[in-house]
């Protein structure tokens, strides 16, 4: 039977095989033979260690990976679908604009304000924010869009005159940048 082998670190490792073990008596067991056997075996668990730890590291940085690669699809495909109902929105907005004050009709476009605002609500829960500049704020191109570049006596150079369309976004990444018209 085998003898189990106590190293220096005082850990208990069982032998590979029982050919492996020491057995008093063995030709070849003099005490150099041991050291070098020994030394021998302790490069390869070294070396064995080494391996398993860089294999242990190179999977924990692939599992982190995959895991970044998944939250950036999830990101991306939220914000396209968001932009998707963007555009409704803008839809629904557009259409009350001009909607019925009176009568039946003005009854069933309420409903249709409260459809929007649930619909603002649920983008809103969503992570979207609203990219709402007011005339007189600097020009960030980041977040707007410049359609039209004017003189205007009331505001600074570089600034927004008008503002023609909200613009969206979800975390950092902008969805639709606000149209606006900038002072010349």
């Amino acid at each position: 039977m085998a003898e189990t082998q106590v190293p220096e670190n005082g850990k208990h490792h069982e032998p590979l095989h029982e050919t492996e073990a020491f057995t008093p008596g063995q030709a070849g067991n003099d005490p150099q033979t041991l050291q070098r056997a020994l030394a021998e075996a302790q490069a390869k668990a070294e070396e064995y260690l080494a391996g398993w730890q860089r294999e242990r590291a190179e999977f924990a940085n692939y599992r982190q990976r995959v895991e970044q690669q998944a939250a950036q699809t999830r990101d991306r495909v939220r914000g396209d679908v968001l932009k998707g109902l963007i555009d409704i929105l803008d839809d629904l907005d557009l259409a009350l604009q001009n909607r019925p004050t009176e009568g039946e009709a003005a009854a069933w476009a309420e409903g249709i304000v409260l459809i929007a605002q649930k619909i603002r609500t649920f983008l809103q829960q969503q992570g979207l924010e609203v990219i709402d500049p007011q005339p007189g704020d600097p020009f960030d191109p980041y977040l707007h869009e410049a359609i039209a570049v004017e003189p205007s006596d009331e505001v600074e150079s570089g600034h927004i005159v008008s503002v023609l369309r909200k613009g969206y976004r979800v975390g950092d990444r902008v969805l639709r940048p606000a149209l606006v018209r900038v002072a010349q």
